[in-house]
């Protein structure tokens, strides 16, 4: 009988021949899917001069379109491993919910983006390949009953060092060709200024803060807390920056958010929001 240890080596030993393939992601996914059951699985490479680049993706066809194309354009400055790889400089295996904000769930961010796959727990991978430029493997389940336990997250994390020495071969060469050549458009470093700025043209300090915190998922609590400020203050603040920015819920100021990013052709730093509005 093929223990799991033994037919990770198998597995792992099937990767191998393949670094540089195309083969590789699928390759890489069946070995962690042998040692902790997943429904779906997403592997997408931020690089600083390009928009993030999907290297594999088994959510139904149908629903992928709709999902990834709202993520590349902009949605995925908001999601909670992004922003913890790039501001807390975040590696190895986390699980989304320890990531996530307080109130992360009823973000239309979320609703946007969860409605069309049905996840309902997520962990996965940040790898670091080069400074700046980092790959998230996303594993999820689409069961409240079926979340991943201790033992199997521990697992996982057990074999970061397998999964980075993996990533870093596979990519890594890609990377370095780019830089040579000087390829790029530096589009996710302005999108991240742009959301940095996002309403300050028309908001005061503070309405910017709130706002910025309602768009990366903190609740009124979470906010108030986080400004030392009272959650009536927080509601005040937004009551304000929504009439100023002429929307009535979170979700308008969302796809305000999504649609000031499309609208740009060029972006040389301040708010989006002026030349949009």
């Amino acid at each position: 009988m093929t223990t799991r240890l033994q037919d990770f080596s198998d597995k792992l030993a099937a990767i191998m021949p393949e670094i540089g393939s195309d083969r590789l992601p699928s390759l890489l996914l069946s070995m962690l899917k042998g040692m902790v059951p997943f429904d779906n699985a997403l592997i997408i490479h931020y690089y600083r001069s390009e928009i993030p680049q999907v290297h594999y993706n088994d959510i139904p066809p149908l629903e992928r379109e709709s999902q990834i194309d709202l993520f590349i354009n902009g949605a995925y400055l908001l999601d909670p491993f992004y922003r913890a790889a790039v501001d807390a400089k975040q590696s190895g295996l986390h699980r989304l919910s320890d990531l996530a904000p307080e109130g992360f769930e009823k973000t239309e961010y979320y609703r946007s983006y969860f409605k069309h796959t049905e996840i309902k727990d997520e962990i996965g991978y940040i790898v670091h390949i080069a400074p700046h430029q980092f790959l998230n493997i996303s594993l999820s389940r689409l069961s409240f009953a079926q979340r991943f336990n201790r033992s199997q997250i521990a697992m996982l994390a057990d074999i970061t060092a397998v999964v980075e020495t993996i990533c870093k071969a596979q990519w890594g060469a890609e990377i370095k060709s780019k830089d040579s050549t000087g390829a790029g458009n530096q589009l996710p470093n302005q999108l991240d200024s742009a959301l940095k700025h996002f309403g300050t043209a028309y908001l005061t300090d503070r309405e910017s803060q709130v706002v910025q915190l309602f768009l990366h998922g903190h609740s009124t609590k979470s906010i108030a807390e986080r400004l030392g400020i009272s959650p009536e203050t927080v509601k005040l603040h937004r009551k304000n920056s929504y009439a100023k920015l002429d929307v009535s819920s979170q979700a308008e100021l969302f796809y305000l958010f999504i649609d000031s990013l499309a609208s740009l052709t060029s972006y040389s730093g301040g708010d989006p929001l002026v030349g949009y509005l």
